[in-house]
């Protein structure tokens, strides 16, 4: 009896150690695939800063500082939820692409999120559209892309892919999301208030938290279950038409006074303006 009892036992005491092995070997790797609750790190980069002002010439609100301000507020958003969160600015300076990148790339299971305002001479020209390149960066483009073009009182411009600097030379999951136009006297308001800055931390935190929750199907909707969120689907503007690379001289000069008039940021990331010094 007693030889079965210490059988028994033994029995239990290996199966417990098998169970206990098993949960550590699951949490580990639950950690190690970002899951999302894991805490994974979120590299930030508020777009332009120090001589880098953004925007186009003569424009009044200030991209930069617009940007760093929901920069900041969305780090605190996400190291309250436990991220690890790595700032490429955290103050009015200016930091080179190229610099942006190897902070980004110094980190594994991480990923990257940029953050813009756009511009145009259009004044008309309105909403929200999220950019990406590398094909394992589009679920958290989708993700991002739901929630702050959900959340926000203006047009959804879409999820597009992209071949800006700082997400083709990224190594981690990047994108860049461009917030709505300074230039649209609507959405500039917007973007001045403190709690729609805030309610953008919030929603791209919401974008960030559920990743993973991104559907492999695509849809146009933006219906989703509680487990779910649709896979976006995308306008690829990497791809350059004939007709574009045969346009007439009339259209190169016209290209060009645009270019000339409209050129903000030499070596920015900024996209979809009149003209695209960084592609």
């Amino acid at each position: 009896m007693r030889r079965n009892s210490r059988r028994i036992a033994s029995s239990a005491a290996g199966l417990l150690l098998t169970f206990l092995a098993c949960t550590s070997d699951a949490a580990k790797s639950s950690r190690s695939s970002g899951g999302d609750d894991s805490p994974i790190t979120v590299v930030i980069d508020a777009g332009h800063g120090g001589h880098d002002r953004g925007g186009i010439p003569g424009q009044r609100v200030a991209e930069k500082d617009m940007t760093l301000d929901v920069a900041l507020r969305l780090r605190n958003i996400l190291s309250a939820s436990g991220y690890n969160v790595v700032m490429t600015r955290s103050s009015d300076v200016y930091v080179p692409l190229a610099g942006r990148v190897v902070i980004a790339n110094s980190y594994r299971n991480a990923v990257f999120v940029c953050i813009h305002f756009n511009a145009t001479p259009r004044s008309g020209a309105s909403g929200i559209e999220t950019y990406f390149y590398s094909r394992d960066s589009l679920p958290l483009a989708s993700a991002i892309h739901y929630y702050v073009a959900g959340g926000a009182p203006t047009e959804n411009r879409g999820v597009r892919r992209r071949g800006y600097y700082v997400l083709r030379k990224t190594n981690i999951p990047a994108v860049l999301v461009e917030c709505g136009f300074l230039t649209n006297p609507t959405e500039a308001a917007y973007a001045q208030a403190g709690s729609y800055r805030q309610k953008l931390a919030e929603e791209i935190a919401a974008g960030v938290r559920r990743r993973n929750a991104v559907g492999s199907g695509f849809s146009t909707t933006r219906v989703a279950t509680a487990e779910s969120i649709p896979m976006q689907p995308y306008i690829d503007q990497t791809k350059v038409t004939s007709s574009k690379k045969s346009r007439s001289k009339g259209s190169h000069k016209k290209s060009a006074r645009k270019k000339k008039s409209s050129s903000k940021r030499s070596g920015s990331e900024a996209p979809a303006r009149s003209s695209d010094p960084e592609g």
